[in-house]
């Protein structure tokens, strides 16, 4: 799958309905206790990208994105505005928000990961698409100089270094990212006459594994 390094406009995925979706398979026991198990290590997250059109200049703005990136054949960048960063939406980003692992002397690359915490469970999402210039990396405490020191791949979400970090050495980052989808529909049904009236049309986007 081809998949095309532009960001869908932002202004257009704020207001967008949408979220992280798991994938549960259920078994009930003839005791009717339950056996849980899910095919998926990681969440697929989905969106409605009709949400966000406020006028008919946001129409055209979509149809111009939807043919250039011919349905769903390409995928593409969006901003999740409900979770777009390595911290908190009421702080700022620091270069100690999340922890990439631990220097070894040997390893140069680090790949980028947010962790959500709740109790003792966590989860380890993979980030790879961050946004270029936001990216700020830390080792043993120690902030590192971008292009001096190290270098991220905004296509992988890979931080390399130019010398491995000592061994014992905590590697850490903040960022913000951005989710790979594509459009999760071939077809876009517009009747400028509902539109007016308040109703927007359905435009499914969905998350894609790289």
């Amino acid at each position: 799958m081809a998949f095309h390094d532009i960001r869908f406009p932002a202004n257009l995925s704020f207001g967008a309905a949408g979220g992280p979706e798991r994938r549960t398979e259920i078994v009930t026991l003839a005791n009717g206790f339950e056996e849980r198990n899910t095919p998926w290590e990681h969440s697929l997250r989905r969106y409605d990208a009709g949400m966000g059109l406020r006028s008919p200049d946001d129409l055209e703005r979509l149809l111009a994105f939807f043919e250039a990136r011919r349905g769903q054949l390409h995928g593409f960048r969006w901003k999740d505005w409900a979770d777009h960063r390595s911290a908190l939406p009421s702080e700022r980003l620091t270069h100690f928000d999340q922890r990439l692992g631990m220097g070894d002397g040997i390893r140069t690359e680090f790949a980028l990961v947010k962790v959500y915490r709740s109790g003792e469970a966590e989860y380890l999402r993979p980030i790879v698409k961050p946004v270029a210039g936001t990216v700020i990396v830390a080792v043993g405490g120690d902030p590192k100089v971008e292009g001096q020191e190290f270098t991220v791949d905004p296509a992988t979400g890979l931080v390399r270094f130019a010398l491995p970090p000592d061994i014992g050495a905590e590697v850490t980052a903040g960022f913000e990212f951005d989710v790979p989808v594509r459009f999760d529909t071939d077809s876009i049904q517009i009747s400028m006459a509902s539109f007016r009236a308040g109703e927007v049309p359905a435009v499914p986007v969905v998350e894609v594994r790289l």
